[in-house]
């Protein structure tokens, strides 16, 4: 076969150390519900955010975003290894109140500072979310209310509605993209239109 002429070349120094790093992090570590090593849900979350950019800084954050809410890992440790930015960009993808706080201030919390947030912040948490909702969905599929009992939500299925659809608002800036509109059909087949609130 013959090769390829004149295909240019990516650095990915930067990703290759980010991915070898999550992978360290979350050795060990099973995804929710699923049995299966956590690591392969920042694999699909940086795949999503690659069909949106080629910034290897974003691309680094997103197979790094949970490291700093699910790990031991401390900000300082992405900030020595990575630079100020993806440090940004990961501390932009992690609850800004402790985990004892109750669940809807915490989700509140995140869907604060998501609205508020750079672009870039929203193209890694586009990854994540819609990562998440594609195993939600699917899982509701199989095995329907049950699955709600894996979550914190005090009133179950409407509460992960509500904060899903929410999450759809604080991600508009990507409306149009391939991911965003995913993640709508998504909602829709999953929890059905956003209630109106009174």
């Amino acid at each position: 076969m013959k090769p390829i002429e004149n295909m240019s070349t990516i650095n990915t120094d930067l990703f290759n150390r980010a991915t070898k790093f999550a992978v360290d992090a979350h050795a060990g570590t099973p995804r929710k519900g699923k049995g299966y090593p956590f690591i392969l849900h920042p694999m699909e979350a940086v795949c999503i955010v690659a069909s949106l950019t080629d910034d290897p800084e974003i691309l680094a954050a997103a197979i790094l975003h949970d490291t700093v809410e699910d790990t031991d890992v401390t900000a300082e440790q992405i900030r020595e290894q990575f630079g100020e930015r993806v440090t940004r960009l990961v501390l932009n993808e992690s609850c800004p109140l402790p985990k004892g706080a109750p669940w809807h201030d915490r989700k509140q919390a995140q869907l604060d500072q998501l609205a508020n947030a750079p672009h870039d912040s929203k193209i890694v948490a586009m990854g994540d979310k819609l990562s998440n909702l594609r195993t939600i969905s699917a899982d509701y599929r199989q095995i329907g209310d049950a699955l709600w009992q894996r979550f914190k939500a005090p009133n179950g299925k409407e509460d992960v509605a509500w904060y899903y659809h929410q999450l759809a608002e604080a991600l508009s800036d990507l409306a149009g993209t391939a991911p965003y509109e995913e993640y709508l059909h998504l909602l829709d087949i999953t929890f059905g239109p956003a209630k109106k609130s009174c």
